[in-house]
């Protein structure tokens, strides 16, 4: 489960970033997980209770926002849903395109001190 290692980055980074705020206890992570990271938000939450154990982030609540895979037609200007497994094919003009707007998200977002 590679979300373990995935939770226990976060852990890590946050503490970082909470030392730097000057505060030693954290009470919540933000963090933003891409229908297309390859992240299970499930498994994450699970690995990271695990992973915050012993740590300044022991308490600490991790908040998952989910960022759909949208994908962008340069053709007509449409943004559109690409789905799992993503299908990058235009619903409103028919043409294939490539540009992913969102969706490999997986990043810190908020870190909220104790």
């Amino acid at each position: 489960m590679h979300e373990l290692s995935i939770a226990t980055a976060i852990v890590e980074r946050a503490d970082e970033l909470a030392r730097a705020q000057g505060t030693d206890a954290v009470a919540a992570v933000s963090v933003r997980v891409g229908e297309l990271s390859g992240v299970v938000p499930e498994a994450l939450d699970f690995a990271f209770e695990v992973a915050r154990d012993g740590t300044a982030l022991a308490a600490a609540k991790l908040v998952v926002e989910r960022v759909p895979a949208r994908a962008w037609c340069e053709s007509c200007a449409e943004q559109f849903s690409v789905g799992v497994p993503p299908f990058f094919w235009c619903p409103r003009c028919d043409r294939p395109s490539t540009a992913l707007r969102s969706g490999r998200e997986l990043e810190i977002t908020d870190i909220r001190p104790a």
